[in-house]
């Protein structure tokens, strides 16, 4: 499967409210159960469309995109004054290990997907620390996001994070999409 990332000239389509119809803001914080004092990472944050309702429950969200031209787009919208933009890859953060309560990313896990971006998401994840993972289903029908041929199955998930010593509690199949939430129990 071969890397991509979304268009910024596309980035519009980020900011549309019916993508609330594959993973709502209340789906999203319960997945997440946030803390007041949490620290997480948005992992392909975009323009912050999901990266906005989480900072609104924790001390601070890192907006991780790899794109900075998402970060200025992102800028020109308003940052809450608790995100912090990064520009990195999924498998380089510059975050110390253990450093984060949580990290999610919705409809951009089968862009990172890889074995060191997974390592390296255990590596930055507190003990207790959540990760959770809402994307497009291989088994969909491509009526929203990304195409079928790009997409992973929920059990491409379970495993991946499976092999790095994350514990997955929640995992379900939709019909478009999946949804993954692990902890790291040490």
């Amino acid at each position: 499967m071969g890397f991509h990332t979304f268009d910024p000239e596309r980035a519009d389509k980020l900011e549309d409210e019916s993508r609330y119809r594959w993973c709502s803001s209340e789906e999203l914080i319960s997945l997440l159960s946030p803390e007041p004092g949490d620290e997480m990472a948005d992992l392909g944050s975009g323009t912050g469309f999901y990266t906005n309702p989480v900072a609104e429950r924790v001390e601070r969200v890192y907006a991780v995109d790899l794109q900075a031209e998402m970060h200025e787009l992102y800028e020109e919208k308003g940052i809450p004054e608790n995100v912090e933009t990064v520009t990195a890859e999924v498998a380089d953060m510059p975050f110390e290990d253990g450093s984060l309560d949580g990290v999610y990313s919705t409809m951009t896990y089968h862009e990172f997907s890889g074995e060191d971006a997974m390592a390296e998401i255990e590596r930055v994840l507190a003990p207790g620390g959540r990760v959770v993972f809402v994307d497009w289903d291989l088994y969909g029908d491509g009526e929203g996001g990304s195409m079928p041929g790009e997409r992973h199955g929920l059990g491409h998930a379970i495993t991946a994070l499976s092999k790095v010593g994350l514990t997955v509690d929640h995992a379900t199949s939709r019909t478009e999409t999946f949804v993954c939430r692990a902890r790291k129990l040490r």
